[in-house]
């Protein structure tokens, strides 16, 4: 069971996240080992499966199929590129801690060594599988993912609009349980979250499932994930991107729809795509020498733009 204990100035400082691309990624690997809700994922597994890049196992050695995984992987972040960027500034005290309290639990490989000792080449390789990872097994799929977690949102919004925050805590998951001071909800182990005035960031969470998770550490900002409500067949909605994946690699037909929806610069790219700015940088130069978009300077930033020939690539992919 966990037990989360507010004061009035915790009510008055709870919110709702937006989609949180580092929670998803780590969560999703929990889906891909456990094999959980088939009418859910399992569509989206199969694909996942082909596609898992190698370097994954660096995740995975971090990320157990069940109990404790490390806190400092799931830092709050509106895109990949930012909540990557916090990874890496992890300090050496977080590091050796969350390392230490896996050791605990599970045999680690000799790698995590360099990790929990705050090494920069552990920590910039850890970041690179983060972008890989999500390139390969996610990206065509962010769009759904995104949709799904933003009508869970909207629906929680009105909730809370209407009927207040008692009503949005109750209504969190089935097992939840609100009796001011303290919300209650399914939990594998007993666990008691004091937020002491810090407010409640509530996650919603695609690829959550089964009970709602936290940071074991109080130093994290206190936050609920919790899985939202599903459509069957969600998956089905991205064959057109998927298409286009296919072609030129996920990455880079991501960073190319990213365009196709209006010019802009790389940082700017780099947000839209979810992906990092050297990645960004990357994939633009190699879609520009195939003749699919146009670089331009515009004082301190390049601006990019698709072509015609890579406009009627998007036009094909997507279809009558």
């Amino acid at each position: 069971m966990l037990r989360v204990f507010f004061t009035p100035e915790d009510l008055a400082r709870t919110t709702i996240s937006p989609p949180q691309p580092m929670w998803e990624t780590v969560l999703s690997l929990h889906r891909l080992r456990l094999r959980d809700d088939a009418m859910v994922y399992d569509e989206w597994r199969r694909g996942a499966v082909r596609a898992v890049p190698p370097a994954t196992r660096m995740l995975t050695d971090l990320v157990p199929p069940r109990g404790y995984y490390a806190d400092f992987l799931t830092p709050a972040a509106s895109s990949l590129e930012e909540g990557i960027s916090a990874v890496l500034g992890t300090t050496k005290a977080r590091l050796r801690a969350d390392v230490t309290t896996l050791a605990e639990v599970r045999p680690l490989l000799s790698w995590t060594t360099s990790l929990g000792e705050g090494r920069s080449d552990a920590l910039r390789q850890l970041g690179h599988t983060f972008d890989r990872y999500f390139a390969d097994c996610l990206s065509s799929y962010w769009p759904q993912v995104r949709a799904a977690v933003e009508r869970d949102l909207a629906r929680q919004r009105e909730l809370l609009s209407l009927n207040g925050i008692g009503a949005l805590l109750a209504d969190l998951h089935p097992s939840a349980r609100w009796r001011y001071p303290v919300l209650e909800v399914d939990y594998p182990v007993e666990q008691t979250l004091r937020l002491r005035g810090r407010g409640l960031r509530l996650v919603p969470s695609f690829f959550c499932a089964g009970r709602p998770t936290t940071f074991l550490a109080d130093e994290f900002e206190p936050a609920l994930v919790y899985p939202i409500r599903h459509e069957v067949g969600w998956s089905r909605a991205g064959d057109a991107q998927r298409s286009l994946a296919a072609l030129l690699g996920p990455t880079r037909a991501r960073v190319l729809e990213a365009i196709g929806e209006r010019p802009c610069s790389t940082s700017d790219l780099a947000r839209r795509a979810i992906t990092t700015l050297p990645t960004a940088s990357r994939q633009t130069s190699i879609l520009r020498s195939a003749g699919l978009i146009t670089s331009i300077r515009d004082g301190q930033s390049v601006v990019h733009s698709v072509t015609p020939q890579g406009q009627s690539l998007l036009a094909e992919s997507i279809g009558p």
